[in-house]
């Protein structure tokens, strides 16, 4: 079923909705949640909760693509899981290795950032991705969207790990430097 089909089922509140987009993106949103959750059951959960935050979202939203918008669900509610999962508990995991990587390119937390400036930074990392060369972008999507290990994109990619490695490290820099052009 199109997505826009979909959206006109949420908007006409039919169950059915939440049965397609389960049929169509379903896997999708268990694979963003388990690469940042690493817990199949956690993911499960998520999923789920994704279906219930699209359904209270969808209307007053119409989103294009609905591919895009669960994905962003799925994400969101990963990290806030897995942010409760460590905050007694510090350590392990992924996520600090991959936010510590980012470090380097991006303000630090404690500078105040008003919307304006979150929309310029959305709008300029967007620009950059885009500006990246088709195998870079899906690989620095994978690494720093998905959650993905270096030795997972290494093997579906057919690279040794540290070529991976060195070409995340590059880029991020390419970063580094296309955000202070920018002024972020």
């Amino acid at each position: 079923m199109e997505d826009n089909h979909i959206v006109d089922l949420y908007w006409a509140r039919s169950e059915t909705a939440i049965a397609e987009t389960d049929k169509k993106y379903g896997r999708y949103c268990h694979y963003i949640a388990y690469q940042i959750l690493s817990n199949d059951e956690d993911a499960e959960e998520i999923v789920n909760d994704t279906y219930l935050k699209t359904w209270n979202t969808v209307p007053p939203n119409r989103p294009d693509p609905l591919k895009a918008y669960v994905g962003m669900i799925s994400n969101q509610l990963a990290l806030n899981r897995y942010e409760e999962k460590t905050a007694e508990k510090r350590g392990g995991g992924n996520l600090p290795l991959i936010y510590h990587e980012l470090d380097e390119c991006i303000a630090d937390e404690d500078e105040s950032v008003d919307i304006g400036d979150n929309l310029a930074l959305r709008d300029a990392l967007n620009k950059f991705i885009w500006s990246l060369p088709k195998r870079t972008r899906k690989i620095f999507v994978r690494r720093y969207w998905y959650a993905s290990s270096l030795a997972d994109i290494a093997k579906d990619y057919g690279m040794k790990e540290n070529a991976v490695a060195m070409l995340m490290f590059r880029t991020r820099q390419k970063l580094k430097d296309f955000l202070e052009k920018e002024g972020l």
